[in-house]
């Protein structure tokens, strides 16, 4: 009967991490007249109706501006880019416990880079995402064996 449950617990594993993913979060953003971030979650979902706090560079701890994005996670302000404010705008994006920060570079009023840019590198590539399951899976059997060990005397 153990044994059952050791296999219960490895299937239920090795099918959870789908859905465990899903929870991570990457912003992205594209220079236009103004600044467009796209919000969305690790599955690709939009984070829609998220909220949005930017700090500008000359006062990184109060809000410069507080917003939430539409129902395909993207929000767009126009930063103010008087001398003082030239450098990393932080943008954090949240929704229901999740989320994620990001900083936009600017210099003398433009994007330091050119096209659509990762924002913080949150997602995972495939090759990473086998090896997290591989180390949960052998995690998972060295607890089995450690407990099915015989008890000695």
């Amino acid at each position: 009967m153990n044994r059952f449950y050791f296999f219960l617990a490895l299937a239920m594993a090795i099918v959870l991490p789908k859905q465990v993913l899903a929870h991570g979060a990457n912003i992205e953003y594209q220079e236009t007249s103004a600044i467009t971030i796209a919000a969305k979650y690790d599955d690709g979902t939009p984070m829609a109706e998220a909220q949005v706090v930017i700090y500008a560079p000359s006062d990184r701890t109060s809000p410069w501006l507080k917003g939430t994005t539409d129902k395909s996670g993207n929000f767009t302000f126009v930063p103010d880019v008087n001398a003082e404010n030239v450098g990393n705008w932080d943008v954090k994006v949240r929704q229901s416990g999740h989320g994620d920060i990001t900083s936009i570079p600017l210099k003398e009023g433009k994007l330091v880079q050119d096209k659509v840019a990762a924002a913080s590198g949150a997602g995972y590539t495939p090759s990473q995402k086998w090896v997290m399951a591989a180390a949960v899976g052998w995690g998972f059997m060295g607890t089995a064996l450690f407990y099915s060990r015989a008890k000695s005397q």
